[in-house]
């Protein structure tokens, strides 16, 4: 009987010494890396692994509600390269009328 208590006692204490404890200091919040390419839309939010990251003056926040609080990033979740939708095609077209203004000013008549 006594062998049972103590076999007993020992298990417990040992089974306590499996618990995980997530990463992180108690209360703060694990927040996923974003992709290496992140392609924004009109607005400056972007939505992944259930977090909200918005992207304002070269920085990134994140929050868990689109409506905030926000709290910074930290840099070495930033991704590699953000691009805007839209925004090549408005470049290009730019492009386009500058080199129609460019060719007017020349004479291909011969």
């Amino acid at each position: 009987m006594k062998k049972t208590w103590l076999l007993s006692i020992i298990a417990l204490a040992l089974s306590t010494a499996c618990v995980v404890v997530p990463a992180g200091r108690r209360g703060e919040v694990v927040v996923p890396f974003l992709p290496p390419l992140v392609v924004l839309g009109a607005e400056p939010y972007y939505f992944h692994g259930g977090f909200y990251y918005h992207y304002s003056n070269n920085n990134w926040y994140y929050s868990k509600s689109r409506s905030g609080p926000w709290t910074d990033l930290p840099r070495d979740h930033y991704p590699k390269e953000v691009r805007h939708k839209g925004r090549e095609q408005r470049e290009e077209r730019g492009r386009g009328r500058d080199r129609r203004e460019e060719d007017r000013g020349h004479d291909y008549r011969r």
